[in-house]
C-alpha cells in the first residue's frame, strides 16, 4: 500500500515560518482535502509532498524511502502534480497536452502505444474534453485549460496525485465532475491530496481533511471526524454549521454577528 508521510517538515523563507513541524501518513485509497486560510501554507505543503521543492527541515517519504532519495526520473513516474493555476504556452493541441502526461513512462524509442492512446481517449472523456480534442491549448478558457490540465495529471495513472485548487476556474457541473473523477481515483487505491477552498465540495467528495493554520498541523482524520462548524470557525474566523443533505454534507459560513 502506498504511503507518503511527513516527518517534522518545516518550510522557512527568509524569516518567514511557512510550515512548522508538520508530521503526518496518508495511505493510498484515500482522497485528503487540504485546508486552511489564505497564506496557510497549502501550495508550499503540496509543492514539498510533490517533491517539487524541498523543506528547510524534516523529510517526506514514500513507502519509507525519502523522495530526494528516489531520483526525479522514478518520482515522476510514481506522482503527477497539478499546481495552482498552471499554464500554457504553446499552441498544442488539448489531445498533445494531455499526452504530456504519459511522458514519464513512455518507453524510449518508437511511437505512442495504442494502449496509451486510450488513456488519452479516457482522459479526454473523463474530463469532457473529447470535443476539444483538437484545439489549440493556447484558444481555451480558463475553465477548459483547467480540465485539460486536469486530464493531463490523470492520463498518467499515477499511484500519487496531488492537485492544488482543482475546481477554480470551473463551474459547478465541471467542478462536481472534477471531485467525482479525483474521489473514483482514490476509490481505485491511489492516494490523491487536494488543496480545496470550496468546503461543501471537500465535505462532499473527501474521505480525510488536513487541516493547516499558520503553518502549523491544525487537524488531521476522518472527514467525519475532524471537519467540524469548530474547526471552521478556528481555522477561517466565520461562524459555521456543518448540515448533512441528501447529496452530502453543506459547509455554511458568515461573518461574526451575522
Amino acid at each position: 500500500m502506498t504511503r507518503l508521510a511527513a516527518r517534522d517538515v518545516s518550510v522557512r523563507r527568509n524569516t518567514r515560518l511557512i510550515l512548522d513541524g508538520l508530521c503526518f501518513e496518508a495511505r493510498a485509497g484515500n482522497l485528503i482535502a487540504v485546508v486552511g486560510a489564505n497564506g496557510a501554507g497549502k501550495s508550499t505543503l503540496l509543492s514539498v509532498l510533490a517533491g517539487i521543492s524541498r523543506p528547510s527541515a524534516g523529510e517526506v517519504t514514500l513507502d519509507g524511502t525519502p523522495l530526494a532519495a528516489l531520483g526525479g526520473a522514478a518520482l515522476a513516474r510514481r506522482r503527477a502534480y497539478l499546481p495552482q493555476n498552471p499554464r500554457c504556452e504553446w499552441p498544442l493541441p488539448v489531445e498533445r497536452l494531455v499526452a504530456l502526461g504519459l511522458t514519464p513512462v513512455l518507453p524510449a524509442f518508437g511511437g505512442l502505444p495504442a494502449a496509451f492512446e486510450s488513456r488519452i481517449d479516457a482522459a479526454l472523456s473523463a474530463c469532457d474534453l473529447l470535443p476539444l480534442r483538437a484545439q489549440a491549448a493556447t484558444t481555451l478558457s480558463g475553465g477548459e485549460l483547467a480540465r485539460a490540465m486536469l486530464a493531463r495529471a490523470l492520463v498518467g495513472e499515477p499511484e500519487v496525485l496531488i492537485v492544488d485548487e482543482p475546481t477554480t476556474g470551473l463551474d459547478p457541473r465541471h467542478a462536481l465532475d472534477a471531485m467525482s473523477r479525483l474521489r473514483a481515483v482514490a476509490d481505485s487505491g491511489r492516494l490523491v491530496i487536494a488543496a480545496i477552498h470550496d468546503l461543501t465540495l471537500a465535505a462532499r467528495h473527501a474521505t480525510h481533511v488536513l487541516a493547516l493554520h499558520d503553518g502549523r498541523l491544525a487537524a488531521y482524520g476522518a472527514l467525519a471526524d475532524v471537519l467540524t462548524a469548530q474547526l471552521v470557525r478556528d481555522l477561517f474566523q466565520v461562524q459555521a454549521q456543518v448540515i448533512a443533505t441528501p447529496h452530502g454534507a453543506l459547509v455554511d459560513y458568515a461573518n461574526p454577528g451575522q
